[in-house]
């Protein structure tokens, strides 16, 4: 999250007068649409439709352009500035006086205009008016120095080890500013290897990302995934490739932020990116009329948490930072960590306590958040000036899992970023009792890569095992009902723990005497051998 700094004028108190309206024009059509998606590479990147076939992702009118004819027009319009544009909305983001706003409520290919002053009526042709709410490689046995703890907490040194460093994943960071990555030393194995792949400043329109160099948070966020200086630091995914999107601006609070992000996820889906880091939140804006209230944190309202439910609806694994309103009035996370579809990530510290200052989960989320927590308090990562510095805050536990899913995925890399999500979970140091401080808990990519690499699905054709984890007994159901089976229990050292032989049907194995950990099943029926992963928890 990013944090602002407020200067009280002791002089005088004033209130400030915005006579100018942010809001979003959505458009009722697209052009050429069915041509576009019969012709993919006129649109997409060959990356992004390999992606896109690879994990049965439709390439739809979604991925089609605004009608840039449409966005000419609205730039002449009287008045009028025109923001961000967003394809999957097919939305553009104008500010301008409210009058003029209204004005182009009468062009043709307009449908409705949504105000971020959710005190404004909606506009729509129908003239009703309500209100907003409706949304294998060679070993790395690398030294990671000071940075050892919040690698080794989530195990993914381990994954390091087994040669899983990120390579062939690409992710894209949107954060504020990413001053002198260009130059840092620390960032020089990225760029050597012609892993930083550009990026795109949706605040000034351009391409020369290094320009702006106003802020260095992007720049630390990105050393928890991709800095390395040797024998001192190594970030969760130093082999990946990056692009970085600036679509924070520090110098005011905004809706409009949200629609360069959801711009910037288009952007990244058009490439071909696997995951998205972002460690930014919404919920309070300079115009306090285009505040949210925290019953709009449902999943579902506010542009970006909607935008970042299509970029996960297209295959993209979107990490968000949960928060740091912890221990604030706000208190719970903000947007679009809200999203379902996004896993958000809290805050530890270096002993995996729950830090006081992370964003809590509530009741109006529609699935579990927090999802899961990583070191966010005393993190160690890289400034501007090559330096390793401590910095705390959810901005550095998002980036270390992302990195870390990177690895993981690159390890499995026929699974899809639901079945990632699902392996980070189910790793979890609390996945059967999860709650609103550590969602599912600290995961453990060691154990979520033994997981993924059991075959579950090909097993499943023949035998199902349940519950899983399991506290007391594992219900084995076979397709074959009468042949004898012997069930074989093994550590992760190899080392047989238990064994016994049944006739009947679904046999019930009791392991409520194994201590809390992973094991191995094995079930001998016949001339076959199945084999399971399970967890005793």
């Amino acid at each position: 999250m990013k944090f602002k700094v407020f200067l009280l004028y002791l002089c005088c108190a004033s209130f400030p007068v915005f006579s100018q309206q942010d809001a979003w024009v959505y458009l009722n059509k697209k052009e050429n649409v069915a041509i576009s998606i019969q012709n993919p590479n006129s649109i997409l990147s060959q990356e992004a439709i390999a992606r896109k076939k690879k994990y049965n992702i439709p390439i739809d009118a979604q991925d089609v352009p605004v009608n840039e004819a449409y966005i000419k027009e609205l730039k002449t319009a009287s008045g009028i500035k025109v923001m961000a544009k967003s394809k999957w909305m097919n939305a553009v983001h104008v500010r301008g006086e409210l009058s003029d706003i209204k004005m182009l409520s009468g062009l043709d290919f307009v449908a409705s205009i949504d105000f971020a002053d959710k005190h404004l009526v909606h506009l729509s042709k129908s003239g009703n008016q309500t209100d907003k709410f409706a949304l294998k490689a060679s070993l790395k046995d690398f030294e990671y120095g000071i940075a050892q703890n919040q690698v080794g907490m989530i195990k993914v040194d381990a994954l390091h080890l087994e040669g899983f460093t990120g390579e062939g994943l690409v992710i894209a960071v949107f954060d504020g500013g990413f001053s002198k990555v260009n130059t840092m030393t620390s960032f020089s194995k990225l760029r050597t290897n012609n892993r930083l792949r550009g990026g795109y400043d949706f605040i000034n329109k351009t391409a020369s990302i290094f320009e702006y160099t106003g802020d260095s948070h992007g720049t630390k966020v990105l050393s928890a995934m991709a800095g390395y200086i040797e024998n001192e630091f190594v970030g969760t995914a130093p082999d990946a490739s990056y692009y970085l999107f600036r679509t924070e601006d520090i110098t005011s609070e905004n809706p409009v932020e949200e629609s360069y992000w959801v711009e910037a996820a288009e952007r990244a889906d058009s490439l071909g990116v696997h995951i998205i880091n972002s460690s930014l939140g919404y919920s309070d804006f300079d115009n306090s009329k285009y505040n949210y209230a925290p019953s709009d944190m449902d999943g579902k309202t506010t542009f970006i948490t909607r935008g970042a439910t299509i970029a996960s609806q297209k295959g993209i694994m979107v990490i968000n930072s949960a928060g740091n309103s912890g221990n604030n009035s706000w208190g719970i996370v903000t947007a679009p960590a809200d999203a379902e579809g996004v896993l958000s990530v809290g805050a530890v510290d270096k002993d995996g306590i729950y830090a006081a200052f992370s964003s809590r989960g509530n009741a109006f989320q529609p699935s579990q958040k927090p999802d899961v927590v990583a070191q966010g308090a005393k993190t160690v990562v890289i400034d501007e000036l090559d330096r390793m510095v401590y910095d705390s805050g959810t901005s550095f536990s998002a980036p270390i899992l992302a990195g870390a899913i990177a690895c993981l995925w690159q390890a499995l890399p026929n699974d899809s970023a639901e079945r990632i999500k699902e392996l980070v979970r189910l790793s979890a140091s609390q996945y059967t009792v999860p709650d609103y401080f550590l969602g599912y808990g600290i995961p453990n990519f060691q154990l979520a890569l033994s997981m993924g690499l059991s075959s579950t699905e090909f097993n499943a054709a023949q035998f199902k095992i349940y519950p899983n984890p399991v506290s007391d007994y594992l219900h084995i159901i076979s397709s074959s009902n009468t042949d004898e089976k012997t069930l074989c229990v093994y550590d992760l050292l190899g080392k047989r723990i238990k064994e016994q032989t049944y006739l009947e049907a679904n046999p019930i194995l009791d392991v409520s005497e194994l201590v809390n950990g992973l094991y191995m099943l094995t079930i001998i029926s016949k001339n076959k051998t199945v084999n399971f992963k399970f967890i005793k928890s």
